[in-house]
């Protein structure tokens, strides 16, 4: 048995099939991945994120810590604000994508649900005789998702913060029926997004509220075709300790000139390597999906493997097989054409431009 989210007896009270996910009994669908999946596209669906780690950070040296670690640049963010960004090791490799808050008291980071224990050691090891002290507030309370071009008017006077007042990527404190919560303003399905943090005991009556507003339960599932085609990388895939976020394609979110972080030195270094693999998009001709591991060939070529994906799957949205990879660098130019072995056969397959799907602007 995994670890449990506060949200575990809702989940199966309302008939979801449970996997385990980073160490977590998680709901990967309800009803159908595809009806998950738009309803996310058309109006909002509801995500238990609950497993995400939730750190928070106190003491005069939080920022000096945070920006030790963090390859973004905490510096210029401004109270109520998120950003995005990546704690690397000593030689450039991702060992998390993280979200970090600044608040007029300190500092807030969310991390994957799997690399939590290794993230607060991590913090831990790297803090040296700085005076802050970091809490792992995961276990004690609850955090939904609700994503969607409806998620906002949803969640309208849900909290004494309305969402339509944050600007994307920004949070506020609130309260949630007379308590304390945090909302936020962000997502990991290419549409706008609400996320609401309260105490672990109003976690089932948060979700019957959202979901008796219209917000669609939603699984693993659909958090996963939605961000593939919204070219989100997921971390064990897309991310691990041995790819850097400038392959990845992540270069906006590391700032190497806010001074030194982990891994600075390594990524100056890798800045001018062009013999590292680097992410991009693939759709494929026919309606065969490429899995993760499938192995990419150009005909042209007679020995060696030019890639490998990473995610694939078939588009509720574009109806058609998508994939990212990592391929060499002379082969990622949109347009080319790359064959990828379809469990034994090598399918047609062109590098698209990422991502996939963008919403429509309003």
């Amino acid at each position: 048995m995994g670890l449990r989210t506060p949200l575990y007896d809702w989940h199966v009270a309302h008939g979801a099939r449970m996997v385990d996910f980073g160490g977590w009994d998680m709901p990967v669908q309800y009803t159908t991945i595809i009806d998950e999946h738009t309803a996310v596209r058309t109006g909002a669906g509801l995500f238990d994120v609950s497993h995400m780690g939730r750190l928070s950070f106190a003491g005069p040296d939080s920022f000096a810590l945070i920006q030790h670690v963090f390859t973004n640049d905490a510096a210029t963010m401004k109270d109520g604000q998120v950003r995005y960004g990546l704690i690397c090791n000593e030689s450039g490799g991702v060992r998390d994508d993280v979200l970090v808050y600044r608040w007029p008291y300190g500092y807030a980071m969310v991390v994957n649900a799997g690399n939590r224990e290794k993230i607060i050691s991590w913090l831990a090891e790297h803090k040296g005789t700085r005076n802050v002290e970091v809490s792992d507030r995961t276990t004690e309370t609850c955090m939904a998702a609700v994503q969607g071009p409806k998620a906002v008017e949803m969640c309208h006077d849900l909290t004494a913060v309305d969402p339509a007042q944050l600007a994307y990527y920004h949070a506020a404190p609130s309260t949630y029926q007379g308590k304390p919560c945090v909302i936020s303003r962000t997502g990991y399905t290419g549409e706008d997004g609400v996320e609401i943090i309260v105490a672990a005991a109003q976690g089932a009556g948060l979700f019957d509220e959202l979901a008796a507003r219209g917000a669609k339960p939603c699984g693993l599932g659909a958090r996963d075709t939605l961000r593939l085609e919204a070219a989100m990388p997921l971390y064990g895939h897309e991310l691990t300790e041995y790819i850097d976020p400038l392959q990845a394609g992540l270069g906006w979110a590391v700032k190497l000139n806010k001074g030194d972080f982990i891994g600075r030195d390594a990524l100056l270094r890798l800045q001018q390597d062009k013999t590292e693999p680097v992410r991009v998009g693939l759709m494929l001709d026919g309606k065969r999906v490429a899995r993760e591991g499938a192995t990419i060939k150009v005909a042209s070529v007679l020995t060696g493997i030019n890639g490998c994906v990473t995610s694939g799957t078939f588009s509720p949205t574009l109806q058609k097989p998508i994939a990212m990879a990592y391929v060499d660098l002379p082969y990622a130019a949109v347009g080319t054409a790359l064959p990828v072995d379809v469990r034994g056969k090598y399918e047609a397959a062109r590098v698209v431009g990422l991502p996939f799907y963008r919403r429509p602007k309003t």
